[in-house]
């Protein structure tokens, strides 16, 4: 299905073939600030995949992956096709080459711009984080979730009458879940429940959280539980982590 829908989700952030201060740092960082980015490294799966979300931005790193030459007839490839009308490139450089830089931004006209990333992550989010905010790449969206209903270790204990009530988290961003059980506990809107444990795989984080309300899908209730102004943001930082690696790898499958 087409991505249509940026503008109200955001657009996703595609780096391709980005070096290694790009994946270790600057990626990160993005996806700290609520940013959809993914790692592409194979530029004809992308090409294909850009054809699903239409509405995405490309960061191409054109020293890595392919020769100059190459990159040119991928760029121009992506920009001159129609099903690829919504689609926004950037270029990122280690080399600041005044005839490269005229060559995409001039010619090209690349509308996301020409980076120059050498040694300085912070420098480099900064610049991107600019670029980003200029086309509004998150949309009217606030926060990103990742949906994770049906998969395993993706769970929730809520703290009841001295013991816990095991639920399954639907999904969750940096605010809150949403969740359901087996036997509904009939949690009553605006309670707070001091000692939520959130299993995330192999994490489990503690937590704290207020009931916001309820709603059915089909024959189950589904509850939206926000968390507190009390929890810890190393707690957010591991959550939005694990959200950046849950989208990563659906991408990964969208795209192979």
């Amino acid at each position: 299905m087409a991505d249509n829908d940026s503008g109200l989700f955001g657009e996703k952030i595609f780096f391709l073939h980005p070096p290694g201060i790009l994946q270790n740092q600057v990626i990160t960082e993005l996806a700290q600030d609520e940013f959809e980015v993914y790692i592409a490294k194979d530029e004809n799966k992308l090409k294909q995949a850009l054809k699903k979300f239409p509405q995405s931005i490309v960061f191409a790193c054109i020293n890595e992956g392919m020769k100059e030459n190459a990159w040119e007839v991928w760029i121009r490839g992506v920009m001159g096709n129609a099903e690829n009308a919504g689609t926004l490139i950037g270029i990122i450089t280690s080399e600041n080459d005044d005839a490269v830089r005229r060559k995409y931004t001039e010619q090209l006209k690349v509308p996301c711009g020409f980076t120059v990333v050498k040694s300085d992550a912070n420098l480099a989010i900064k610049q991107l984080t600019s670029i980003l905010n200029s086309v509004n790449a998150k949309g009217r969206r606030k926060y990103i979730r990742a949906l994770t209903d049906k998969e395993a270790n993706i769970t929730v204990n809520i703290p009841m009458n001295g013991t816990f009530v095991n639920g399954a988290i639907k999904d969750i961003s940096v605010v809150g879940f949403s969740c359901s059980f087996a036997d509904d506990p009939e949690l009553s809107k605006n309670s707070l429940f001091e000692d939520i444990q959130i299993r995330l795989q192999s994490q489990l984080l503690k937590a704290e959280g207020i009931v916001f309300g309820s709603r059915m899908e089909g024959d189950q209730k589904v509850y939206v539980i926000l968390f507190s102004k009390r929890v810890d943001q190393s707690i957010k930082l591991k959550i939005r982590k694990y959200i950046q690696s849950n989208l990563q790898s659906k991408m990964n499958e969208e795209i192979k």
